[in-house]
This record gives C-alpha cells, sequence and structure tokens, in this order.
C-alpha cells in the first residue's frame, strides 16, 4: 500500500514520477507533489482520428476476407423431397437443408416433374423417396435422370401412434422427416427397396404373370366345382380336364351342364395358357449352381425375385428377406420364439419350400433334411421343413456369390462344380 503524502489539504498517493494513470500523466510539482498533467484537446483528435482510420481500414480488410472465404467455402443447398404418389396426383413436401419440412402441395405428374426439374438446374442436391406401390418405377426413373437420388421405400402404416387420421399430406410430411433422417445416418428410418433394371423387371414380370394366370385357372376349378357341389354332385380331381370331362358331363343334369361347362372352358383355356408361360419361365433359369431336386422352374423363379444375390452382405439378410425366420417376443430374461414372420417376399418362400419336399428324394447328404426324416409327426416335419428351406436359401447364396461351392455344403448339383 503506497503511503499517502498530504500537501495542501489533498491527499496523493506516491507514484513514481513520470508514470501516468488511466491515461492521465502525473508529474512532480516544485513542492515535491505529484500533480495532474490534461492531455491537449488537439493531440486527442489526432490520436483518435489516426485510431478510427486504422480500424476502418482493418473492418474493410476483414470483410473483404470474410466475403471472399464464404465465396470459395459455399456450400450447396439440399432439398429433400416426400412424395406421396397416386395415379392422378403427387403431393410433395420440400425439406430445405435443416430447415422444418414446408407445407405440402399437391401437384399433377407432368407438374411435379417439371418443378422438380428448376428446383435441380438450381444447383441444389436434391433427394426423394416414395413408396413402393402400384405406380411402379417409373418415377424414379424420371427423378434418377434429372439427377435426383431418389429411394423407394417400402410401405408401411406411418400413424405409429394410433390417430387413425391419414391423408396424402400427411403421409409426404411423413416421408420427408423419414428422409432427413435417413440421410443424417438413421438407416431403420425406412426400408429401401431395390430397384430392378428394366430388363430384370420383365423377367420378374413374366414370371409373376405365370402365377396370376395358374390362381385363375384354379378359382375356374373351384366355382364349378361349388355349383356341382350345391347340387349334390361330387365331382372327381381335375373335372375340368379334357380326358375327364368327356365321361364326366353325362353324369350331369342338363340344366346344369351350361353352366359348368362355361367354367370348365375357360379352365381349360387358362390351362394352355399356363403351360406357355412355364415353357418361357423355365428358360429363364441359371444353368449353374442348380442343386438337384431344384426343377428349372423353381430355379428361374427364385432367381427373378432375387434378381441380385449379391445385394446380401450376410445370411442374416438372406434369411429375413425369405420370412423364414421365427417370430420373437422376449423381455428381460424370459425370450419367447413363435412362428414364421412371413416378413419377406412370399414367392421365394413357397418356392424354398416346395424345393424342400423334392429334395428329399435327391440329396441323401444335405444335412438340414436329416432333421426332416427325423422328425416324428407332421408338425414337427413342417417346422424341420421350415428350417432347411432358410438353410437352403442362405446355401444358395453362398454358392452364386462364390464363397463356397455345393459339394462342399452337401449338395449334389445338376452342373459340375
Amino acid at each position: 500500500m503506497p503511503i499517502p503524502h498530504i500537501a495542501g489539504g489533498a491527499a496523493t498517493f506516491g507514484t513514481p514520477a513520470g508514470r501516468s494513470v488511466e491515461g492521465v500523466s502525473l508529474l512532480p510539482s516544485v513542492s515535491g507533489e505529484m500533480t495532474r498533467s490534461s492531455p491537449r484537446k488537439d493531440d486527442m483528435w489526432a490520436t483518435g482520428g489516426a485510431r478510427s482510420a486504422n480500424l476502418s481500414a482493418e473492418m474493410k480488410t476483414n470483410i473483404i476476407e470474410t466475403t471472399e472465404n464464404s465465396t470459395a467455402t459455399k456450400v450447396e443447398s439440399v432439398i429433400k423431397l416426400g412424395l406421396d404418389v397416386h395415379a392422378a396426383q403427387i403431393t410433395v413436401c420440400r425439406q430445405i437443408d435443416g430447415s422444418l419440412p414446408q407445407p405440402a402441395h399437391k401437384m399433377s405428374w407432368e407438374k411435379c416433374v417439371a418443378w422438380i426439374k428448376r428446383e435441380a438446374e438450381s444447383g441444389a442436391k436434391l433427394y426423394s423417396c416414395y413408396e413402393a406401390g402400384p405406380c411402379g418405377y417409373g418415377l424414379h426413373r424420371t427423378l434418377t435422370a434429372l439427377g435426383v437420388t431418389d429411394f423407394v421405400v417400402a410401405p408401411q402404416r406411418w400413424d405409429e401412434r394410433g390417430q387413425r387420421v391419414k391423408t396424402d399430406k400427411r403421409d409426404a410430411r411423413e416421408l420427408c422427416d423419414r428422409l432427413d433422417r435417413y440421410l443424417r445416418g438413421n438407416t431403420r428410418a425406412f426400408a429401401t427397396v431395390r430397384v430392378p433394371t428394366p430388363e430384370q423387371e420383365q423377367r420378374r414380370a413374366l414370371a409373376r404373370q405365370r402365377g396370376r394366370v395358374l390362381k385363375e385357372r384354379h378359382r375356374c376349378a373351384v366355382r364349378g366345382h361349388g355349383l356341382m357341389l350345391a347340387q349334390g354332385v361330387q365331382a372327381p380331381s381335375g373335372w375340368w380336364e379334357a380326358r375327364v370331362w368327356e365321361d364326366f358331363q353325362n353324369e350331369l343334369p342338363p340344366w346344369l351342364r351350361e353352366p359348368i361347362g362355361f367354367w370348365q372352358r375357360q379352365a381349360l383355356r387358362l390351362d394352355a395358357e399356363v403351360r406357355e408361360l412355364t415353357a418361357r419361365v423355365e428358360q429363364l433359369a441359371p444353368s449353374t449352381g442348380r442343386p438337384k431336386g431344384m426343377g428349372a422352374l423353381t430355379a428361374a423363379i427364385v432367381a427373378t425375385e432375387i434378381i441380385d444375390w449379391k445385394r446380401f452382405k450376410n445370411r442374416r439378410q438372406v434369411a429375413s428377406y425369405t420370412g423364414l425366420c421365427p417370430s420373437e417376443s422376449s423381455s428381460g430374461e424370459s425370450r419367447r420364439q413363435g412362428a414364421i414372420s412371413k416378413h419377406g417376399n412370399p414367392r421365394v418362400r413357397h418356392m424354398l419350400l416346395e424345393a424342400i419336399w423334392r429334395m428329399l428324394a435327391w440329396q441323401p447328404r444335405y444335412r438340414p433334411l436329416h432333421k426332416i426324416r427325423a422328425a416324428q409327426g407332421a408338425r414337427a416335419r413342417k417346422r424341420a421343413a421350415v428350417a432347411a428351406a432358410r438353410r437352403l436359401a442362405v446355401d444358395l447364396w453362398r454358392i452364386h456369390t462364390g464363397q463356397c461351392p455345393g459339394e462342399k455344403l452337401g449338395l449334389i448339383m445338376t452342373d459340375p462344380a
């Protein structure tokens, strides 16, 4: 603590001569006291002006540098579009960068595509998504040609809270929200659908057309059988076939013969269509990688539905796609597994199960089939067949991706490995 000096009733603190306190210089007087020396106004204005000039020049330099840096590091805008697609219109919800989604709007197909094209030409990065449905993949291919990164997602119920309110605008908003979460790294926001090429889609459509015609033939046979059963007539198996119908029609009353004959002719015509389509589908079967017991028709249907075995990264994805995995309800230390989930491709699941039952006579060394042969009772055999079909899907994936030859898996192949 400096010792104060008393002079003329004023107290001053002992500060070395020539030093200044808060911009005011303290000089010693004749009596030895420290006195204040105020700076001149001209000096203050001169100093202040120089400082202002330097500060202004520095600010201008910073502004120019900031502008140049912002121009050099300019980030393109990201636009996300949620599309609720219908045959006559498309409902669009847009989100720009990280802002909230904008209100959804309904547009015609032509207007929507033209609007998205203008957005893409503005230099922004566009992402979009819509649900797979009856409108197919034409919109996806159009958007991809415009430079848009589009995702076709598996349909699901978007009303997670059970509010029982479903509108096109709500669906478009929810799709936009899910797309934002998906792009941020949450791959469980929705499930994407693999989009086939036009050639792959045509081959798959041919196989599915055969299945639809086969169902129509079965429906005609069942309708005719129902009419006869209502009149107390027991129809033999395959009553609509030409060799059976020739003798069986004489047993029918005259008034019943006409309506039953209509369904017989329809079933016979559709059966000819099925035979023709079957021959065309069998030509799509892969020439290699087919186990003995799996016919050309089954192999062709599985191949057209899978499209590309390399799409799967591990065996869990293969099993999940077939829908042959058990359902589960577990909590805490309790674990309960139930029937298969059926959450997958039903056509692949049906073909694999049919192949397993036929392979029982052709694959004596395939280990999953041993459990079917050793099972006791119909229920146990069916459960073992489901497990064997799931294993067969995984083994086919290993064969077609070149991980392992069929012989090492205990399979007898129709072609040498």
